[in-house]
C-alpha cells in the first residue's frame, strides 16, 4: 500500500492527529469480543504469528467450548490444538490454570478489572489492556513490540521497555485512541514499519519520523 505523504497536509508535532491516521490506514476489526476466548486467544498469541494464532484458537475452541471444558482438561491435552501457536507446552499449562482460576475464583467470567487480569498467571499488561479494550469497552492502551517499536521510531517517545512506551504514550494521547491504536499499529508494523527492512519510502509518515531523518543523513 502506497501513501503519498505530500498529498495529505497535516502537522507533524499532532500526535493525536497522526495516531489517527494510522487507525484510518491500518483499521483492525476485532470480530470476537467474548472476554475469555479474547484472552484465550491473545495468550496463545504471545511470540507468534496471527495467522497461527488464529489456527490453534480455532483448533482449541472446536474442541473445548467453554471455560468449564478447558478448566477440566489435562495441559497435554492441549498441546496437538494449540501447537501452531509455539510454545505449546507452556502455553497450556497457562491456560488451563487460567481456566481453573477464572472458574472458581470469578465463577466463569473474566474479571474485567486491570488489577484482577494482573493477577492471572501469564497475563502482562498487553494481554490484560486487550481484553479490557476489546471486551469491557474500557480506554485502555495495549503497547506490544510494534506499538513500542514504532513509537519510537517516529519520536513521539524515547523509551526503553513497553511498559515505559505505554506509561509515555498516556501522556500524550488522548484516550480515545488508546484502544484502537494497538491494532492499527500492529497491521501499520507489519506492513510498513517492519522491524527489519521498513519500508520508509512508501510511508506516509517518512517526513515526521526520526528514524526515518537519520537514514537520510
Amino acid at each position: 500500500m502506497r501513501m503519498e505523504n505530500k498529498l495529505l497536509n497535516f502537522n507533524c508535532e499532532d500526535v493525536n492527529l497522526l495516531a489517527q491516521l494510522i487507525i484510518l490506514h491500518f483499521p483492525r476489526e476485532h470480530t470476537e469480543k467474548d472476554p475469555y476466548k479474547v484472552l484465550i486467544t491473545t495468550i496463545l498469541s504471545q511470540r507468534s504469528k496471527d495467522e497461527n494464532t488464529e489456527i490453534a484458537a480455532a483448533n482449541l475452541f472446536s474442541v473445548y467450548k467453554s471455560v468449564e471444558d478447558i478448566a477440566r482438561a489435562k495441559p497435554e491435552e492441549l498441546y496437538e490444538l494449540i501447537r501452531p501457536s509455539g510454545l505449546y507446552r507452556e502455553k497450556a499449562e497457562r491456560i488451563v490454570k487460567v481456566s481453573q482460576i477464572i472458574l472458581e475464583r470469578y465463577g466463569g467470567k473474566v474479571p474485567n478489572s486491570l488489577e484482577e487480569l494482573l493477577s492471572l498467571p501469564g497475563v502482562g499488561r498487553k494481554t490484560a489492556n486487550i481484553v479490557l479494550y476489546v471486551s469491557f469497552n474500557r480506554q485502555a492502551l495495549a503497547v506490544d513490540t510494534h506499538v513500542h517499536r514504532i513509537s519510537n521510531r517516529l519520536g513521539w517517545v524515547k523509551t526503553k521497555t513497553p511498559e515505559e512506551t505505554e506509561e509515555e504514550l498516556k501522556k500524550i494521547l488522548v484516550p480515545q485512541l488508546w484502544g484502537p491504536v494497538n491494532g492499527s499499529m500492529v497491521e501499520f508494523g507489519k506492513s510498513i514499519c517492519r522491524p527489519i527492512s521498513p519500508k520508509c519510502s512508501m510511508c506516509f509518515l517518512n517526513e515526521c519520523c526520526e528514524y526515518f531523518k537519520t537514514t537520510k543523513d
